[in-house]
């Protein structure tokens, strides 16, 4: 059993901006190696240099299955194994528009990218966490995953695709040394809530018990225990990060 983050390796999807860059941030501050995958490669160097002595960068679409094979493969010879895989890579695809009205081509794509890109990333890292009886796996979910919210078809069903991924896994698992879990944010306080209307953020906030939006701290806090050594009984469980509005 690993005591530390000492010596381990940490591959963030998702890595170069928003909540994956801060949990890659923390991951790092943590004395963890980097492996970084993200699809904008400019915004990929730009965050690696905030970062001095990241080990791995890889500007790349998660939803190419043969990419992400190549990256999983590259890192393992290069830096000798995977620790900890987090899956941040995410859009929301089109969205205000009814299930009758969403096209097909972005429903498709939304699911390449959030459920797809965390299921590519998951099964070839897996065999190499066996290999060494020891893993964290988290994948980015949603609110929107377990509640659903109108007008976002796309979004809501692969985050739900996410989560019972993730009981899948934490099931299969399970007697590894190799937890999988899941996070669920609500609405979090980043530089894109900060450009919105107040009322629109009034809107999201009022369906919030603690009438506020997360933080990006709190994200990272959470997000660095679900992947430390302390989390060893907890798996295939979907945090909640949503200010009690999941209970469930």
């Amino acid at each position: 059993m690993k005591n530390s983050f000492e010596g381990q390796i940490a591959m963030v999807t998702g890595a170069a901006s928003g909540l994956g860059f801060v949990v890659a941030k923390r991951l790092y501050n943590e004395g963890v190696k980097l492996v970084m995958i993200d699809q904008n490669e400019e915004e990929l160097h730009q965050a690696a240099l905030q970062l001095p002595g990241t080990n791995a960068l890889f500007a790349m679409d998660v939803s190419n299955e043969q990419l992400v094979k190549q990256a999983v493969a590259a890192a393992v010879t290069a830096l000798g194994a995977i620790d900890i895989l987090v899956n941040c890579a995410g859009i929301t695809g089109i969205t205000a528009v009814k299930s009758h009205e969403a096209a097909t081509a972005d429903v498709q794509k939304v699911f390449n990218i959030n459920f797809f890109g965390s299921w590519y990333t998951s099964k070839y890292v897996l065999p190499h966490m066996l290999a060494n009886n020891y893993g964290r796996i988290l994948h980015f979910a949603s609110i929107a995953g377990k509640e659903g919210n109108a007008g976002m078809l796309a979004y809501s069903a692969s985050k739900a695709a996410v989560i019972g991924m993730t009981k899948v896994q934490g099931k299969e698992y399970a007697d590894t040394g190799i937890t999988v879990n899941a996070l669920a944010p609500a609405v979090i306080r980043t530089a894109l809530v900060d450009a919105m209307p107040a009322d629109q953020v009034k809107y999201m906030t009022d369906k919030i018990p603690m009438k506020r939006c997360g933080t990006i701290g709190e994200v990272a806090d959470i997000a660095t225990y679900i992947v430390s050594p302390r989390n060893s009984f907890t798996t295939g469980f979907v945090f909640d990060l949503s200010g009690g509005r999941a209970t469930y």
